[in-house]
């Protein structure tokens, strides 16, 4: 009789199959590769005791737990499923759907703690300040996450687990719903890419589980807001971010797989009828449309992107950082999980957790988890551009080729931003002209908005070297050519400044930088313009300096400024060439 309750045990749990052990998505070897190191990495920081993760690389207090990255965790742990891991997953869940805020009287109702061992928000010693005490985007990421593993690991969990989960993504969806752009301190427009996204699939598929027109309804005003705008430049309007790119990517799957014609109607037939004002089975907009949106970014991306660099050129319009081979950009992450880990990283990086912005990594398990299926929505001449530069550019180190495109994100673009990026064999030059509202784009972050950046292939050691304007004013009009760039400010003056975040030199190379003659790997010359023509160099380090660290990299500051009483328009040319 043991042996049969555990036999049975054993069984409702999901632990055995034909191979012995249940997985649900069967993933091939690139996305098993980045799944199992990203798994390493989470296993070596899981606290058992708490059942959360360890808050890791942006601790906000000694000893803290996180709670996103733990339900990322438990996607993985169920998707690996040995040993005890369907059951800590369980434990994570639990902890995490325990402590969801269960006011809706609150702003943040329906949201998740940032870390288990925060105040209460809102009390007299923790004020509600968003995207600080508490982040609404928290609704999105967990959210999505959890539909992820309703849909693909509910045979695995116990019998109560999974209506917790739906009643999590119900007051999840009702709180995610007091948002609105511009007020309450709240950003979200269509133009949040990321998290419009994020909000629309929940809300959508959240009212297809209840059958719930009201929320159905929702879920498909939201996506036509996104449409309207995303159709009116065929970009997100977050363009190019290499994080948050990815995290639209991510979002659009889920519609893609769990809410496209193909999907399955699936339905919460347990859903409290005081909810539900009429049945439907109707495909949600996002979801018709969501294969279609994958491909377009998808475009895009493979045309910016940079194979012997590992970097998606400039401009981009969110980042943590000025060269994806450094830091954990989620784009990288799909780039792993379709097509190699060699063609995202160079075989020197050391362990992933090593890297800038590194508790990015922790998303990892649930990318690898959709991958197959995202894969199979994308062509061949897609893959292959993520590989391997065009024939006509690696056959031939003096050819090139200039991408135009517009993007547009309302309401901090008064105009459509217009898109010039240069790319040539070893360097790119990527740049915004631009009309906005305020300094710094839509996030409002003038070190995360970076409207021209050049790249370039450094021989010493073939690490990428960087330059990236750090603008300072809301206005920029900028030309591109083949290994030039002019940038003027049409609203500037005399006290305008082109200041620019540029790469430390590689290991063994010039240490002291006093000028553009000591940035290596590239030839750079100030060309013409109404600035002076010498910098101010300054260092932002690690250990001291005049600033500090952008964003964890170490960079030097190159300011150029305009003559003391100067009338004239701020204007700045630069060029570019190797071997002179």
């Amino acid at each position: 009789m043991r042996f049969e309750l555990n036999w049975c045990q054993l069984c409702h749990w999901g632990l055995l199959g034909a191979a012995g052990v249940v997985h649900a998505v069967d993933l091939p070897p690139y996305a098993q590769d980045l799944f199992d190191e990203s798994m390493v990495f989470q296993d070596a920081i899981y606290d058992p005791t708490a059942a959360y993760l360890h808050y890791f690389y942006y601790p906000l207090a000694a000893g803290a737990h996180e709670t996103r990255s733990s339900v990322w965790y438990a996607a993985g742990l169920l998707q690996r499923n040995r040993g005890d891991d369907v059951h800590e997953a369980v434990r994570i869940l639990e902890n995490v759907i325990g402590v969801q805020e269960k006011d809706p009287s609150v702003l943040w109702y329906g949201d998740y703690t940032k870390y288990p061992e925060q105040p209460t928000v809102g009390s007299a010693a923790y004020p509600a300040v968003i995207y600080n005490s508490w982040d609404p985007n928290w609704r999105g990421f967990i959210g999505t996450a959890l539909i992820v593993i309703y849909e693909e690991f509910r045979p695995l969990l116990p019998a109560h687990l999974p209506s917790l989960i739906l009643d999590s993504l119900y007051n999840n969806t009702i709180g995610d719903s007091y948002r609105v752009g511009g007020v309450d301190n709240d950003n979200l427009y269509p133009a949040y890419s990321n998290a419009w996204l994020m909000r629309t699939v929940v809300t959508s598929w959240t009212g297809r589980q209840f059958q719930d027109r009201n929320m159905s309804a929702a879920g498909d005003a939201s996506a036509r807001a996104f449409l309207a705008l995303f159709n009116t430049t065929d970009t997100l309007s977050e363009f190019n971010g290499p994080t948050y790119a990815g995290v639209s990517l991510y979002a659009l799957t889920l519609a893609a797989k769990y809410l496209s014609p193909s999907s399955p109607s699936s339905t919460n037939t347990s859903a409290n009828p005081s909810t539900t004002t009429t049945t439907t089975t109707a495909t949600p907009l996002i979801g018709q449309h969501a294969p279609a949106l994958i491909q377009t970014i998808w475009t895009t991306t493979a045309q910016l992107w940079h194979p012997t660099l590992r970097n998606l050129a400039g401009p981009w319009d969110r980042t943590y950082g000025y060269d994806m081979t450094n830091y954990v950009a989620i784009m990288s992450l799909w780039i792993w999980a379709i097509v190699g880990k060699t063609h995202a990283y160079p075989p020197s990086t050391q362990p992933i957790y090593t890297l800038a912005h590194a508790d990015d990594f922790e998303i990892a398990p649930l990318l690898a988890i959709l991958a197959p299926f995202h894969k199979t929505l994308l062509p061949d001449s897609i893959l292959t551009r993520l590989t391997s530069l065009p024939s006509t550019l690696s056959s031939n180190a003096s050819a090139s080729y200039i991408y135009k495109a517009h993007t547009y994100a309302p309401p901090a673009d008064l105009t459509p931003r217009t898109i010039t990026t240069f790319l040539s064999p070893n360097l790119t030059i990527g740049t915004f002209s631009y009309n906005q509202s305020t300094i710094g784009g839509f996030s409002k972050d003038s070190t995360s908005y970076s409207p021209a950046v050049i790249q370039w292939l450094r021989p010493r050691d073939n690490s990428v070297g960087y330059m990236s304007l750090i603008p300072s004013e809301a206005a920029l009009c900028a030309e591109v050519e083949p290994y030039r760039v002019s940038l003027s400010y049409p609203d500037g003056n005399a006290s305008s400044v082109f200041e620019f975040a540029v790469a430390v030199n590689p290991l063994h190379g010039v240490r002291d930088v006093g000028g553009l003659e000591d940035v290596e790997g590239v030839d750079v010359r100030v060309a013409g313009g109404t600035v002076e023509g010498v910098p101010l160099v300054g260092f932002c380090g690690l250990l001291g300096g005049v600033c500090e660290p952008v964003h964890g990299f170490e960079v030097w500051k190159f300011r150029f400024s305009m003559p003391a009483g100067s009338v004239e328009v701020p204007r700045l040319v630069l060029e570019f060439g190797f071997g002179g």
